[in-house]
């Protein structure tokens, strides 16, 4: 049954362009799908329904005779919904492998920093988490400030996305998972020190008021480390007037998003 695997998943592989491509879309440690691919072991189950929902192959299946599970690949019709997947997947590809290596020093957890767009005139902090995933890179950012009802509710709010390392420039594009009905994009300047300290650059998103107006704000990313202690990081989170003691001076500076007569356009402040 090993072997049979093996050989099917190798044979469901060859439909792409590399083994790393594939790694990349489901996505799955490399170095263990080896051993898949090898035959010296199998996926636990979690895994396994991952590996056969994206082949699009059920479970039984990948484990059926090798020449009985080929003919099954070859007459079963090719999914238009799925190849249109791909084709949008291949861009992300594309800008993904562009940054190979070029994340590793700024991988870890930070403070997000910029004025809120849903409370104006209020400092917010979220909590972000860089991470990588094959040879692409991923993060994701929780918000979380009190409501805006004179109560001590907390709200929160989750966001998943994808980080590009394009010509010296990070963009970082992500969705509200919980609702489901907000984009943000970050521009981040990178660094060319060493040590990570902060992050500079400009953060587009909506308000959360009923007018979802478009807006644009000044952002410092402040690295904490590759690791944390996230109960304690996510109570130092949340909303801040503007003169609060917790938001260091000279981010505040960084953050304003007062312009000068002679600006033509909104800038990111450099460090």
């Amino acid at each position: 049954m090993r072997e049979d695997f093996s050989k099917n998943l190798r044979l469901l592989c060859s439909y792409y362009k590399s083994i790393a491509e594939v790694c990349r879309k489901i996505p799955i440690n490399r170095s263990q799908f080896n051993k898949y691919l090898c035959g010296s072991s199998l996926p636990s189950k979690f895994i396994l329904r991952r590996i056969c929902d994206f082949f699009g192959v059920e479970e039984y299946e990948i484990f059926l005779p090798h020449q009985q599970f080929a003919q099954i690949v070859q007459v079963r019709p090719s999914d238009p919904e799925s190849q249109d997947q791909r084709a949008y997947v291949e861009h992300i590809d594309k800008l993904q492998a562009q940054a190979q290596g070029r994340f590793d020093k700024y991988l870890g957890y930070y403070f997000e920093i910029y004025y809120s767009m849903a409370f104006p005139g209020k400092i917010l902090r979220n909590l972000v988490e860089i991470s990588a995933q094959g040879d692409s890179v991923y993060y994701q950012r929780i918000e979380r400030s009190r409501a805006d009802d004179g109560s001590a509710r907390i709200c929160h709010g989750k966001y998943l996305g994808c980080a590009f390392f394009l010509s010296d420039r990070i963009f970082m594009v992500d969705y509200e998972t919980l609702t489901g009905n907000e984009m943000t994009q970050t521009i981040l300047y990178p660094t060319y020190k060493n040590r990570i300290n902060r992050l500079a650059g400009l953060r587009l998103g909506v308000s959360a008021s009923d007018r979802r107006e478009p807006a644009c704000a000044r952002v410092i990313y402040e690295y904490l480390g590759q690791r944390v202690d996230l109960r304690k990081a996510l109570r130092l989170c949340g909303l801040f007037s503007a003169d609060t003691d917790t938001v260091d001076s000279g981010v505040k500076e960084r953050i304003s998003n007062k312009v000068s007569a002679d600006d033509k356009l909104f800038l990111a402040v450099a460090l």
